[in-house]
């Protein structure tokens, strides 16, 4: 029974590397792969469920803004009557594509440096971590566009104005 156990187990194991490869290699195929990938936290799987989950074109959204309302990291008013400039997080936006940027960005807090510290920085304005976590995922997603809308790979220094023209 446990050597059956023990083949099972393996064959798994074959197949889920199997399936990686495979995703891998359709995410390589994709034209902001290169991009995608090189934003820190951001590994195979999760670039390849956010091309899912964009439905394959980042840039069809039209602004940053927009996608990041999609995601749900961008909030919406809740003015009524008199009152405005209440924001709010929205009720409606797709919980997988925040999904990637949530645990995108969990790892790039603990992984980058640039990253933690805006992390640290929003905590010592006494935001929650819920909060500092969601306000760096909304700037990863601008850098995100920016690298896309650039055709450029992720560096940790920034770019120089007369490249950022181009």
């Amino acid at each position: 029974m446990a050597c059956t156990l023990t083949r099972a187990v393996t064959d798994l194991d074959q197949e889920i590397a199997r399936i990686d490869t495979q995703i891998e290699a359709r995410l390589r195929e994709h034209r902001h792969a290169e991009a995608i990938t090189s934003m820190p936290g951001i590994g195979t799987l999760l670039g390849a469920e956010s091309v899912a989950r964009t439905g394959g074109d980042i840039a069809s959204f039209g602004s940053a803004g927009r996608l990041a309302g999609v995601a749900g990291l961008a909030p919406v008013p809740k003015d009524s009557g008199k009152i405005s400039g209440n924001m709010r997080r929205p009720r409606r936006y797709h919980r997988r594509l925040l999904r990637v940027f949530y645990l995108s960005t969990q790892v790039a807090a603990r992984c980058c440096p640039a990253s933690h510290a805006f992390y640290q920085r929003k905590r010592h304005e006494k935001k929650t971590h819920k909060q500092a976590v969601l306000a760096l995922a909304r700037r990863r997603l601008d850098v995100l566009w920016a690298l896309i809308r650039d055709q450029r790979t992720f560096t940790v220094e920034p770019p120089r104005p007369d490249h950022a023209a181009a």
